[in-house]
């Protein structure tokens, strides 16, 4: 079963309700998964970074502009990764590291963010390289948590609950992330990103 609420319903009082809706969420599941090919995963976003994403969100679909307010609860949500009570598998593409939001100097300090918290023990981030072979066809962004999977389309927010899609998210992550670099050579690949962005904010 699969249930969608309009974007310019549940923004209809802003970017920071629904933020607040994402901290219970988090709050309620202690451990995650999310595959993001294009962007970074918001719980590891920067406030700079969060600020362009949450403002571009104001401006597409003309919802009311509290994008400080939305920020700071963003930024809020992300008290999961440090309060040792929670754990999340995410795996990025490496395209994410290079999508241009806001500019060489604010995807710096957001590769710069990664490389502090990728040993974070709540966290285990696989990075998939842009040539690498992948066993799954090309798939949009989703996070599951518990018996629930959330996606975010242009229109609306999509939550998935019948076990059988469920188990085929499941089966997708499980082929994603054995398609992921680890460890060191996801710190390589973040490394190559941030080179590309000191030269691009120099250049």
């Amino acid at each position: 079963m699969a249930s969608s609420v309009p974007w310019q319903e549940s923004l209809s009082s802003g970017t920071a309700a629904v933020q607040d809706e994402v901290i219970r969420w988090y709050q309620r599941t202690p451990d995650g998964q999310a595959y993001v090919p294009d962007m970074i995963w918001g719980t590891l976003q920067t406030q700079a970074y969060a600020t362009v994403i949450l403002g571009q969100v104001v401006d597409f679909l003309g919802v009311p502009d509290d994008v400080p307010a939305g920020v700071a609860k963003r930024m809020q949500r992300q008290q999961v990764l440090y309060d040792g009570e929670h754990h999340y598998d995410v795996v990025l593409g490496e395209q994410a590291l290079f999508t241009n939001i806001g500019g060489p100097e604010v995807m710096r300090e957001q590769i710069d963010r990664i490389l502090r918290d990728i040993d974070l023990p709540s966290l285990t981030l696989g990075i998939i390289p842009a040539s690498a072979h992948v066993d799954m066809l090309p798939v949009h962004a989703f996070n599951l948590h518990g018996d629930e999977v959330n996606v975010e389309l242009v229109s609306s927010s999509l939550n998935v609950t019948e076990p059988a899609e469920l188990d085929l998210y499941r089966k997708a992550f499980s082929r994603l992330s054995d398609a992921a670099l680890y460890g060191d050579e996801a710190e390589e690949l973040l490394r190559k990103a941030r080179s590309f962005w000191i030269g691009a904010q120099h250049g």
